[in-house]
């Protein structure tokens, strides 16, 4: 097995011709949001990923092995969900406020200028139906967000989204409790509770 413990993110540094002759590995979400984990090259090589934990493999990446070797990194098509807005009767606007309600509910969204893109949810496609947003099921790549916060926290919270997802597409709905339950419960109960617990009880020490 070949040991890769290094990652070069869209290949920098490395010349663009090695990049392109490099042999090839396809993965999808699920397996390119984790630090550790096995695959299988284009030539045929068992591969064994040890990156630093927090890690993010992307379309275009190159991996770089113990013994110099590169593979470049190919993000393979999966099923998804892609969100158009309805030219007839709705505007662009319309995916900017899917947008956001899907960022409340913590799930991981590919943003594009004409669309959206998450992984199938049969609740959360009858939400953005009902939102006059048209939704079709199609195998493509999956890069979403990687979020806005520091790398491994915003790593660490979409492994866990993206792992539940992959895992058991038909349990949407309570997948969709779930999200709903910890956000609220996260934010409100954590940031809101403690800010009120310090500021009523601080003084009084």
């Amino acid at each position: 097995m070949l040991t890769i413990d290094k990652l070069l993110p869209r290949g920098h540094g490395l010349a663009p011709v090695l990049v392109k002759r490099a042999p090839h590995v396809e993965l999808d979400w699920d397996v390119r949001q984790k630090s550790r984990f096995d695959a299988v090259d284009s030539t045929g090589r068992a591969l064994g990923v040890f990156l630093p934990r927090g890690s993010v493999v992307r379309g275009g990446d190159v991996l770089v092995a113990q013994d110099g070797s590169l593979i470049r990194v190919v993000a393979k098509p999966q099923p998804v969900l892609r969100v158009t807005h309805c030219s007839e009767h709705g505007t662009p606007f319309d995916l900017l406020r899917a947008a956001y309600h899907l960022g409340n509910r913590h799930v991981a969204l590919e943003l594009q200028p004409d669309h959206l893109k998450l992984e199938p949810d049969h609740v959360l496609a009858e939400m953005l139906r009902q939102m006059h947003l048209i939704v079709r099921e199609a195998d493509a790549p999956f890069e979403p967000e990687g979020g806005a916060y520091a790398a491994p926290q915003t790593h660490g919270h979409g492994h866990g989204h993206g792992h539940d997802h992959g895992h058991d597409q038909g349990q949407g709905h309570g997948h969709g409790h779930a999200h709903d339950h910890g956000h609220d419960h996260g934010h409100e109960h954590d940031h809101h509770g403690h800010s009120h617990d310090h500021h009523d009880h601080g003084p009084r020490a």
